[in-house]
């Protein structure tokens, strides 16, 4: 599609909005020549104290047209937003404009639809409404604006709603040194189709596991001295991957030890460790986890059906799923979650709900499910693998929460990621006191995360704004092993970003 832009440049908002837009369109950039059937012109006036938008869009022999106004007001960063918002409102209407004109069969050719999310396009759709009660404003009020300013329809502003709560009570829980620790462990059994992680598979790379190790317990026990000299508060710990428990027992053991002999845990009461895949879930290692206080594991099968397992890549069946949940039970660890994905590839609605409803039979007190998110990388994409249209995605989900929420789960953190089938959201389901606020703090990006080991995303955020710095590890094991350096560069920024924004607390 043609982008024709006067009186601004905002090109990466558009391109965001295109891409939730107009899936199959790629933005070409230039002035609308004669003949050009596909094409959009977006222009932007302004005052001292404001300006307007106006578009023009067409597609397929239809239009649609649109215009906005804004004004400014706040700090120079607050009037770019005002700025940014008004063009991709002004973008979003002229495309319900057109899609009034436009024929079904166009429609259905362009795979065009009506967002779920309305014009929001971004990873975090329920973060307004938690700003908004942060602000004073009521539940009810916090809806309506998310209705009225992005368009979003009736039942996922409710959605954003409850899990903006969370995210509200999230929040007051925090002091501004209060701190979550992630430690990242980038090996996994296999790698599965819809992956792009920068994760080794074991069999290939084991010989980079124990040096990896070493490297992340040097690095967590110079973490641990840092955040002392800075009197920072760690309230969750996180253990993720990759997956964590492709690590031997001994490691695991390793691993938390420094933890703990690293950081003060004792205002941490939430230890989460991601048993991820069920064939590498051992009794050796869940007594491992047990032993240093782990409050929860993560069983993931994403799917039960064993048909999808293979397509995926995944060496397990759902029967060792079964079993892994029967050992992990027999621990009795405080708090299990369990993992699905809808729109996998060779699943169908009916698959997966007879995998969710296996999932609650087995007793998990928080479930996520996840909509199938196409990355660049993956097996899907670069094999071709078939997967579930949008209507069936949409079925699966249309079943999922009812069936959740009678059986006493309610949503508490969500999310949505680029290419997402039917441009869709992940929700994070638990039953009451089974909230994983690690979750909650980086969804609603609350507080600073700490990240240790290959591929770390460390996350400096300054209380009660929305500034925000990052600092990011080496992305693979081996030279995240080689240079131990960069970790401590980034450890020495979040030290520096605590002397420079949080001073006095």
């Amino acid at each position: 599609m043609k982008l024709e832009f006067h009186g601004h440049d905002e090109r990466y908002i558009v391109e965001q909005s295109m891409m939730n837009l107009f899936p199959l369109e790629k933005p070409v950039y230039g002035a609308v020549e004669p003949g050009e059937t596909d094409w959009c012109r977006l222009t932007a006036e302004e005052t001292a104290a404001g300006g307007w938008v106006s578009g023009e869009l067409h597609y397929s022999g239809a239009a649609g047209a649109a215009e906005t106004a804004y004004t400014l007001s706040g700090t120079a960063f607050e009037q770019e937003g005002q700025r940014r918002y008004a063009v991709a409102a002004c973008f979003y209407l002229a495309f319900l404009n057109l899609m009034k004109a436009l024929p079904e069969a166009a429609r259905a050719a362009g795979k065009l639809v009506l967002p779920p999310w309305g014009m929001l396009t971004g990873v975090r759709p329920d973060k307004p409404v938690t700003w908004a009660l942060m602000e004073g404003k009521s539940p009810e009020e916090a809806k309506a604006y998310l209705k009225a300013h992005y368009f979003v329809p009736e039942e996922r502003a409710a959605l954003a709603l409850e899990t903006g709560i969370v995210g509200y009570q999230a929040r007051k829980r925090l002091a501004a040194r209060d701190i979550d620790l992630y430690v990242g462990i980038p090996f996994c059994p296999t790698r599965c189709a819809y992956c792009s992680f920068v994760s080794q598979s074991v069999e290939r790379s084991f010989g980079l596991v124990e040096p990896y190790v070493q490297a992340l317990l040097a690095e967590l026990r110079v973490g641990g001295e840092m955040v002392r000299e800075n009197r920072l508060r760690p309230r969750t710990f996180y253990m993720g991957g990759g997956t964590p428990t492709t690590l031997s027992a001994g490691q695991l053991d390793a691993v938390l030890t420094a933890l703990e002999e690293s950081f003060d845990l004792s205002d941490c009461p939430e230890l989460t460790v991601e048993a991820g895949r069920p064939d590498t879930i051992t009794a050796e290692k869940l007594a491992v986890l047990k032993s240093h206080g782990v409050t929860r594991v993560s069983v993931n099968p994403q799917t039960m059906e064993d048909k999808v397992l293979t397509a995926i890549g995944r060496r397990h069946t759902a029967a060792e799923t079964r079993a892994a949940m029967e050992l992990v039970s027999a621990y009795h660890f405080p708090h299990v979650n369990m993992d699905l994905i809808a729109g996998l590839p060779e699943d169908t609605p009916e698959g997966f709900r007879r995998s969710l409803d296996e999932c609650l039979a087995m007793g998990a007190d928080n479930i996520t499910v996840h909509t199938l998110a196409l990355k660049k990388g993956s097996r899907i994409l670069t094999e071709g693998l078939s997967i579930p249209d949008g209507d069936a995605v949409q079925a699966m989900l249309d079943y999922a929460a009812p069936a959740l929420r009678a059986a006493g789960f309610a949503p508490y953190y969500l999310y949505r990621q680029k290419y997402m089938s039917g441009s869709f959201e992940n929700v994070g389901w638990s039953r009451p006191g089974g909230e994983c606020w690690y979750n909650v703090d980086i969804m609603s990006e609350l507080c600073s995360i700490l990240s240790f080991g290959a591929g770390g995303s460390t996350k400096m955020v300054e209380p009660g704004t929305n500034h925000i710095e990052r600092a990011f590890n080496l992305k693979y094991p081996k030279e995240y092993t080689e240079r131990p350096e960069k970790a401590l560069q980034n450890q020495a920024a979040f030290a520096k970003f605590y002397a420079d924004y949080v001073k006095d607390a």
